[in-house]
């Protein structure tokens, strides 16, 4: 790579990043408070290909509380952080606006790029729709790995929400509260409309029946409206994001779906909340891999061994 990769700053709005040998613009981290109903909080879109292709929805008309990508938590102690109607067993999906919490933005730590590296450190606050503050994270999101003549970039994203309240904080989800394969919350990704029917892949398997699977990475390609060629978007675990014990599984279950759009979130809660005492943090540490054409388990994972963490 010819140059480092390059910060543009619109204050109180956004941070765009601009690879420098291509000159695509790879995504905008957007963290200006937006609708009350959708949840406020910071979020990336567009993100696009080194061939400048855009892998990110923002506000479509069937969520219009799903913004590119960005953390959420769909069901948090009675709160709804993730946006829209709120699920409630029996009832379906009912709105309640006085559910609906926020992410705040409140400063960042560090914006740099320097030997083909760039970070993003940012401090949040998150609140329940009466402004209380419940939780204050560190998140940091890293672009690494650059590379325009094999067509891919990574970033590497950190969150670390510690508990500010009396009492637990319960992290859930729609399937925590009754309905079947909802458990999205968590870091999620939605994907462009033309990536519906996309081809979903895991290590061990393919299809929509890898919803609620275990593995330490899961993909999903798409093929591109408008222009012609395929792109692929890569999640993968940390480590240390497997503390699961001497059983060798993997604590997070896949929330991924290719229809009817397409999305995946590694849930902290698919089928079981999540509990966080009263001071202690929760940390959790992803990749992300955004790369031309239609890669395949053998490409994915060939990829991953030549980048281990």
């Amino acid at each position: 790579m010819s140059g480092e990769l390059r910060i543009t700053h619109t204050h109180g709005d956004r941070i765009t990043v601009t690879e420098p040998v291509t000159g695509v613009q790879l995504f905008s981290y957007v963290y200006r408070p937006e609708a009350d109903w959708e949840a406020p909080r910071p979020y990336l879109h567009p993100i696009r290909t080194l061939a400048g292709d855009v892998v990110t929805d923002y506000r479509p008309n069937d969520h219009r509380w799903h913004k590119g990508l960005s953390l959420t938590a769909s069901h948090l102690s009675g709160a709804n952080l993730w946006g829209g109607n709120s699920y409630v067993h029996g009832q379906g999906y009912l709105a309640i606006p006085e559910r609906v919490g926020s992410m705040r933005h409140t400063g960042f730590d560090e914006l740099s790029s320097s030997d083909g590296r760039l970070v993003v450190a940012e401090r949040l606050t998150w609140h329940p729709y009466d402004g209380t503050l419940w939780a204050q994270e560190r998140r940091r999101v890293e672009v690494h790995d650059v590379d325009p003549e094999a067509g891919s970039w990574a970033l590497t994203w950190t969150s670390e929400i510690t508990n500010c309240r009396a009492e637990p904080l319960l992290f859930g989800s729609p399937t925590t509260a009754g309905r079947e394969q909802a458990g999205y919350t968590g870091l999620f990704w939605r994907g462009p409309r033309a990536f519906r029917d996309g081809r979903i892949i895991g290590p061990d398997g393919e299809g929509p029946e890898l919803m609620g699977s275990q593995s330490s990475w899961l993909a999903l390609s798409g093929e591109h409206d408008g222009t012609d060629g395929h792109a692929t978007v890569v999640f993968e675990h940390a480590p240390e994001n497997d503390q699961s014990g001497s059983n060798g599984g993997h604590p997070a279950h896949w929330f991924v779906r290719n229809d009817p759009f397409a999305g995946i979130a590694p849930s902290w809660a698919f089928h079981d909340e999540l509990e966080l005492p009263p001071g202690d943090t929760l940390r959790r540490r992803y990749r992300v891999v955004v790369a031309d054409g239609a890669w395949g388990r053998s490409d994915i994972a060939k990829y991953l061994d030549a980048h281990p963490w």
